[in-house]
């Protein structure tokens, strides 16, 4: 998986030919789209980059905004791994070198259908970074989704994680 979308529940078939559409357009014919055990969300296994998903739809939305209905976040995932603490870290460690050393980040960890602990996984991995944090205005985002016992990893910037909700409010203003 290299994408997780978040929709409405029960709008997952919609989401998933939305997506298809979507990454059509920009060349992958066959992307693997799961409608996952979890209410609402979908994991994309795609050939192109993320960058280059995350700015279609970014253009989608500032030419016709009212034709991605269904969709509402889209969150690129760079790695995965078991839902184990050490597990996890470890594939973050192999993300992180992209983050200069003046350079700021956040943690974020969301969890699905798991009793793991956040402030753990936040604490392990932030052990290793020198670099400071800045929760308001970060230079990087590593972000942890926890969908039961598998996860998905990425060092991002803050503008790659689409949220189809905040472009479209900010397109009225």
């Amino acid at each position: 998986m290299n994408l997780i979308v978040t929709c409405p529940r029960n709008f997952e078939e919609e989401t998933k030919n939305e997506i298809k559409n979507i990454l059509n357009e920009i060349g992958d014919k066959t992307p693997e789209i799961t409608i996952t055990d979890l209410s609402g969300i979908l994991s994309v296994k795609t050939s192109i980059g993320y960058d280059s998903i995350i700015r279609k739809i970014k253009q989608i939305l500032d030419d016709e905004p009212w034709s991605v209905r269904y969709s509402l976040r889209i969150i690129p995932i760079q790695g995965t791994s078991t839902t184990d603490i050490d597990a996890i870290v470890s594939e973050m460690k192999k993300l992180t070198g992209v983050i200069q050393d003046h350079e700021s980040f956040k943690i974020v960890v969301e969890k699905r259908n798991s009793d793991i602990s956040s402030k753990e996984i936040i604490t392990e991995i932030a052990k290793d970074l020198k670099n400071k944090v800045s929760l308001e205005n970060p230079d990087w985002v590593l972000l942890v989704e926890i969908f039961g016992n598998k996860s998905g990893v990425s060092v991002v910037r803050e503008d790659s994680i689409i949220s189809v909700q905040k472009i479209k409010r900010s397109l009225s203003e």
